[in-house]
């Protein structure tokens, strides 16, 4: 009978598979596995309710939707290519080492810019493709995607080696812990003094990589 309490799980995967809404899943297979378990209708109203109320802060995300569509409606993203058009020294491999740069910083100070969704997607990629235009006049099809692929490199590259350079960070917490548990005197701050030295590493080997990466688009997009 112990096994009959992973039916939730059995649903949940069922119901993604025949593409079903998620939420209507989830709290079927939370409702189900509640009833087989023996918890009241009562209780797990009162358990749901009050994860919510807990984690209603993760809720924050889906109010940033609809604000960054009407965002784009109203031209932010025609602003930003704007203002990269009239900056026409600044190349594509400038304009993402300075984001990358600006994103390490930000980590040191655990300010948190957006992610893919909020800040890459619906501004950066366009100021990066727009950098590239500016200057090579016009893209063609593969450049374009592989500049929206450096785009999020350069998002994922500055927030996972520079997260860690803050001392009170989530990741810094967890190692100190981690180590400390096994034995290891490590306090938070040495963690995040040892971070330094790799995110300065990465953010010259990306700063490299953009430099390298935009001889290859000139010569995809048919320049020299």
């Amino acid at each position: 009978m112990e096994y009959l309490k992973l039916i939730g799980i059995l649903i949940i995967v069922l119901g993604f598979m025949l593409k079903m809404n998620t939420m209507f899943v989830v709290i079927l297979a939370g409702f189900v596995t509640a009833l087989v378990s023996g918890i009241s209708i009562f209780d797990f109203l009162s358990t749901l309710g009050q994860s919510f109320v807990d984690n209603r802060i993760v809720t924050l995300f889906i109010i940033t939707l609809p604000v960054i569509g009407l965002s784009e409606i109203n031209g932010l993203k025609q602003r930003a290519v704007e203002m990269i058009n009239s900056r026409k020294n600044l190349t594509t491999s400038k304009f993402l080492s300075i984001y990358l740069l600006i994103k390490e910083i930000a980590g040191f100070f655990s300010i948190k810019l957006g992610g893919h969704p909020e800040l890459v997607r619906p501004i950066v990629e366009p100021m990066a493709q727009a950098s590239f235009e500016a200057n090579e006049k016009e893209s063609n099809q593969e450049v374009k995607e592989k500049i929206k692929a450096r785009s999020a490199s350069m998002e994922n590259i500055g927030n996972f080696f520079a997260q860690n350079t803050f001392m009170g960070a989530s990741g810094v917490l967890l190692i100190a812990g981690t180590l400390d548990s096994l034995g290891y005197s490590v306090s938070n701050a040495d963690v995040a003094k040892y971070s330094i030295p790799i995110a300065i590493i990465a953010f010259v080997l990306g700063v490299v990589k953009n430099i390298l990466d935009d001889k290859k688009l000139k010569r995809i997009n048919g320049g020299e």
